[in-house]
């Protein structure tokens, strides 16, 4: 049944846990077109924040999204760098789906609530931690099969 294996020069689905080798130029694309997609998503899902203060809602604390954007931007680009570099030596889960998610939630939180520099930095570095630890458990889960494929071939 070929047609259910991934091709090996097209993208694997994300739930399965694949090694994704390839081409540089790929690997790029994949982490700009997730923290684009993340970003994005977060930055939708404050829209009612961003605007004016009709009906009732309450709008965000004063001051321009852009660099708020931009910290979100390029905490994706780490995290779903990481994850991707991960990814194309080890099987893990979901790379695409972590990187989006913690884009998501911080991009969201950090538009509706406006919180300072160390506050927006401490959110960024918990947003690397966890795409770190999710990486490391996913190499130290595959070492021990690494291993046990090299002493059997041996």
């Amino acid at each position: 049944m070929d047609f259910l294996e991934p091709s090996a020069g097209g993208f694997a689905d994300d739930d399965e846990a694949t090694v994704r080798p390839g081409p540089w130029w790929r690997h790029t694309l994949w982490v700009v077109a997730v923290t684009t997609l993340g970003v994005g998503l977060g930055w939708a899902g404050s829209l009612f924040r961003l605007g004016p203060d009709d009906y009732g809602l309450l709008a965000a604390a004063s001051g321009s999204p852009w660099a708020y954007l931009a910290v979100w931007a390029a905490t994706g680009l780490a995290a779903a760098g990481v994850l991707r570099a991960t990814a194309a030596r080890v099987p893990i889960p979901s790379p695409g789906t972590i990187s989006v998610i913690l884009l998501v939630i911080g991009t969201r939180l950090s538009l509706g609530w406006r919180p300072e520099a160390l506050e927006v930095a401490a959110m960024a570095a918990g947003a690397l931690v966890l795409a770190g630890i999710w990486s490391a458990i996913a190499l130290r889960t595959n070492s021990g099969t690494r291993e046990a494929e090299g002493s059997g071939a041996a």
